[in-house]
């Protein structure tokens, strides 16, 4: 979850205090992580050819390249509700009909954990444009069939290297459409590449490693930590101070997240 947060602050420094375009930073997003991936399995040598779907990859950059264009038009705040709202849903859903249950306790915590979120976004949003709302909810919905996709996969980094390299050919495609609103940014592109490589492969690496061990609701609930995390970035790295309100909110989000995971274990 760390490396999500920080993945979001590099992407939104990117797109909002640089000039580099949303396709641009997807693809050098895309193509670094790919990069990264690659030379690991290298590294071990093991053979990427076989690994990941194409399924998966389609995911993958349909999360990346609609979450990059949603934030030329979303604030911070809005971008996550939406976001976070379109995972929970389509990966609680997903559990719910493939059976998995909530107890009480379970419930009581999603709703503490969401109750939490809007209490630290909320504040000072306005009506979001349509066409940024309607991108990073597909993005959300993406990054939850993704995740979803990864509970049943094996190696890891092998699935993860090879989702990323197949992901490169729709990153390709989008940026030669979008090559006429090109626009380069040296340190856009260095934010691109620390996304790609570290907090984007490395980081769905470890995500992946963990899914196993979670169930639908559990992995949708902990990723509600994400904007917690991120504002604690900003506490920590920016100087930015510490609220009654963020005290709050982060409470409620890590104690609902706590009932959510800890539930199955102490029945256990």
């Amino acid at each position: 979850m760390i490396a999500f947060a920080s993945n979001s602050l590099l992407c939104r420094a990117a797109l909002k205090q640089t000039s580099i375009d949303a396709a641009t930073f997807t693809f050098v997003r895309i193509f670094s992580g790919a990069a990264a991936l690659w030379l690991i399995m290298k590294m071990r040598r093991t053979a990427w050819k076989g690994a990941g779907n194409w399924l998966s990859a389609a995911a993958l950059f349909v999360y990346a390249a609609a979450f990059s264009f949603a934030y030329n038009t979303l604030s911070a705040g809005m971008g996550a509700l939406l976001l976070f709202g379109a995972v929970q849903a389509t990966m609680i859903l997903w559990g719910l009909r493939k059976g998995e249950r909530l107890s009480a306790i379970q419930i009581v915590g999603l709703v503490v954990a969401v109750t939490g979120l809007v209490v630290l976004l909320l504040p000072g949003l306005s009506a979001p444009p349509l066409s940024g709302s309607i991108l990073m909810l597909g993005a959300g919905a993406a990054w939850g069939i993704y995740s979803l996709r990864g509970k049943t996969t094996g190696d890891a980094i092998a699935a993860t290297a090879g989702n990323f390299l197949r992901a490169v050919p729709f990153a390709v495609a989008v940026s030669i459409i979008m090559l006429p609103w090109a626009r380069l940014d040296r340190t856009g592109i260095g934010y691109a590449v620390i996304s790609g490589a570290i907090t984007s492969g490395l980081g769905y690496v470890i995500w992946y490693s963990a899914l196993p061990g979670l169930e639908a609701a559990g992995a949708a609930t902990v990723q509600l930590s994400v904007p917690v995390l991120a504002a604690t970035g900003g506490i920590l790295l920016l100087g930015e101070p510490i609220t009654f309100r963020y005290f709050v909110a982060s409470i409620a989000v890590l104690g609902g997240i706590t009932l959510v995971i800890i539930k199955k274990n102490s029945a256990r």
